[in-house]
């Protein structure tokens, strides 16, 4: 097996003139040289293929490369990178592994029966892959290209020149309606249908002047195949949004009628605690489920954009350019999209404010409830102070009745013993003083009890 270059090993670098190496110094650095053009020799028939990957391993695709003619040898160590350069004959296949697919592209010399002057032609008959191994690529199809390349002398600027080569253009096609540009400012040009024929691919037309280089024909036919493949990943976004359209309409109406409610009054706050919690999952969870999806589909969106630009097209007379007709029927796809996750972010920012004013409503009724209750906790303090007073007033009188009555059976037994004592009179006579001992009594404790309350 012959390895291009971009598959071999980095040159070892002197030890010792610099600090050590970040250890994704390496990584970074070869990541401008990860995915380079191919050189196209032309005429050439470029058949790509791009799947989603999700669920597919390295070593499924690994598996699958091995089965083209000279790869039984084919390495895990060779599928490390995202990108692999494999030859066998006289043809090319390139692969590589991004984040959500993978694309095939094979480069092999283009059937002399399918030249400028052919209609319609057939070029599947003539693939130099093994039967069945396109069909059995591992993954979903997200976009497979026919891409051909060939020579011819481009003609003047002017409408007249430039519409005897769109005749045999428009008949390579079967005479169907066409987009085409003059690339780089009219050293190529581009002529494709967008259809999708019954094989399932796309079919691509290039035209070129003898004199193009092998490098700037396979720069030509990346930036072409990327365009069509990032487009098609930016439009997976479009389904999503349509599909959440109604969801968002439902939560919408669902805010607006909880909000009405924490405006009237018309609902309890566990009842409008219970429906904010319900929708506020409902959004998180389409929040988490799209949020990648539109950032991908705006990720895809602005690489078109730039590989529109990349190809610095020129009109042709009676035809729109490919960067013209793509960005007329894509926007209006990416306008959607973004207003969908426009509206799912601002909903979340809605339902945050929501939850925020029933949460400032139950602070105040919480607020008032506790005044209430502070209030209901004073009053009972008075009445117990009223209550406390009562039975010190009882407890005074108790007290100096059992005082009284001792000092009665003290003047008894005085009397007992040959005093001449009256002693009803006398405990009569000591009561104003049994009294107002006791009461003094008790308003020194009282007092030293509030000195130690207030230290």
């Amino acid at each position: 097996m012959n390895e291009s270059p971009e598959t071999s090993a980095p040159t070892a670098l002197p030890q010792g003139l610099l600090p050590a190496d970040d250890a994704l110094r390496a990584e970074l650095h070869n990541e401008v040289h990860a995915r380079p053009s191919a050189r196209i020799r032309l005429p050439a028939l470029v058949v790509f293929v791009a799947v989603l990957n999700e669920g597919v391993s390295r070593e499924q695709e690994r598996e699958h490369l091995r089965r083209l003619p000279g790869q039984q040898g084919l390495s895990p160590e060779q599928m490390q990178g995202n990108f692999l350069r494999l030859r066998f004959g006289e043809h090319t296949l390139k692969w590589e592994r991004h984040t959500e697919f993978t694309r095939y592209s094979l480069v092999q010399a283009l059937p002399a029966e399918a030249g400028l002057g052919a209609s319609d032609p057939d070029l599947l008959e003539a693939l130099v892959t093994p039967p069945g191994w396109l069909r059995d690529i591992p993954g979903r199809t997200i976009a497979a290209i026919q891409l051909v390349m060939l020579h011819a002398e481009l003609p003047e600027q002017t409408p007249s020149a430039q519409a005897c080569l769109m005749g045999p253009a428009q008949r390579w096609f079967g005479h169907r309606t066409v987009v085409a540009s003059q690339l780089g400012g009219g050293h190529s040009w581009a002529v494709t249908d967008f259809h999708l024929q019954p094989s399932g691919f796309e079919r691509v037309l290039v035209i070129a002047p003898p004199h193009v280089s092998e490098t700037r024909a396979g720069r030509i036919s990346q930036r072409l195949l990327e365009l069509e493949t990032y487009r098609l990943m930016a439009l997976r976004g479009l389904p999503v949004a349509k599909a959440l359209g109604p969801t968002l309409t439902q939560a919408e109406a669902q805010l607006a009628s909880i909000t009405a409610q924490l405006e009237n009054k018309s609902a309890s706050e566990q009842d409008l605690l219970d429906q904010l919690v319900s929708l506020a999952a409902r959004v998180e969870r389409a929040t988490a489920e799209n949020t990648y999806r539109f950032a991908a589909t705006r990720a895809y969106d602005a690489l078109v954009t730039q590989r529109i630009a990349e190809l610095r097209e020129r009109p042709i007379p009676g035809t729109q350019t490919i960067g013209e007709f793509m960005q007329r029927r894509l926007s209006p796809a990416m306008a959607t999209v973004a207003a969908s996750a426009q509206r799912l972010t601002s909903l979340s920012e809605r339902v945050a404010r929501t939850s925020a004013l029933l949460r400032t409503r139950v602070d105040i009724v919480t607020e008032a409830q506790n005044q209430q209750l502070l209030e209901k906790l004073t009053r009972g303090q008075e009445m117990q102070l009223h209550l406390q007073t009562t039975v010190e007033g009882l407890s005074i009188a108790a007290i100096s009745y059992y005082v009284i009555s001792l000092l009665l059976y003290v003047a008894k037994g005085a009397k007992a013993a040959g005093l001449p004592i009256q002693p009803e009179m006398a405990a009569g006579a000591l009561i104003p003083l049994v009294l107002w001992a006791v009461w003094r009594t008790t308003r020194r404790i009282h007092a030293r009890l509030g000195a130690s309350h207030k230290a």
